[in-house]
């Protein structure tokens, strides 16, 4: 399937009672800052770039940000710090992610997430994770050019070490550790993903110095490495900047 088909089929699950419960009483209930807002409040999708061959897995949508905005990262502060770095690695058109009309537009790269709806104190349960997970092996699936994940924290790292062994990828389990920085390397025949692990941009994370503008800057710089050709260098970090200032 394609994304867009996925997207759709995400947009009207209903596996998880609770999490669709909650979901739909936030927006219900809304936050103070945004009582004048229309709140999403469904699954939210994933964003992106059909062809891209990154793709960044989060944990799930933020009860005020994309369970509000309905766009992964967009609308909090989390998203406020993932943009950015995007942007300044040329796989986001602007800083900023405000809504999903806001006329952000990636180049080369996926949003998802290990869960699609908003969970309550932000946790999931292992039975909703398992729930939402066939829908990220179709995301994968339909990504034919998929060269590099990120995992934006340990959960979402699981799943996609979960997603990599569906499919058939192997790779050294002992290398399968969550850390910051950390790479691990999964091959299928001929075909090969580096997995890249990074903390979450959460606030957590962000305000308390665990996560810092060039820790995190320094993941998008090492996806793009790995994406360019051996001695293409600053000449690919340039084009794809001028792509993405430059959307088609």
């Amino acid at each position: 399937m394609r994304l867009d088909q996925i997207a759709s089929r995400v947009v009207r699950c209903r596996r998880c009672s609770r999490l669709r419960e909650y979901a739909a009483k936030i927006a219900r209930e809304r936050k103070r800052a945004h009582r004048e807002c229309e709140y999403w409040g469904k699954p939210v999708p994933s964003f992106g770039d059909p062809y891209a061959r990154v793709m960044l897995v989060g944990l799930a949508p933020g009860a005020h940000g994309s369970n509000r905005t309905g766009r992964p990262f967009t609308g909090d502060a989390s998203g406020g710090f993932l943009y950015p770095a995007l942007h300044r690695a040329g796989f986001a058109s602007q800083p900023e992610a405000v809504d999903r009309n806001d006329g952000l537009v990636l180049r080369d790269c996926v949003i998802t997430a290990a869960v699609r709806c908003a969970p309550p104190q932000n946790k999931p349960s292992p039975a909703e994770l398992r729930n939402c997970f066939p829908y990220l092996v179709e995301e994968f699936d339909a990504l034919k050019r998929l060269r590099v994940i990120v995992a934006l924290g340990a959960i979402a790292f699981g799943a996609i070490l979960k997603l990599l062994r569906e499919r058939a990828f192997s790779f050294d389990a002992r290398g399968a550790v969550f850390t910051h920085g950390a790479e691990l390397v999964a091959t299928n025949g001929a075909r090969s993903i580096v997995v890249i692990a990074s903390y979450h941009p959460s606030r957590q994370n962000t305000n308390t110095g665990k996560l810092t503008v060039p820790m995190f800057d320094a993941i998008f710089s090492r996806a793009n490495e790995l994406l360019e050709p051996a001695g293409d260098g600053d000449r690919g970090r340039a084009a794809r900047v001028r792509r993405s200032a430059h959307p088609s």
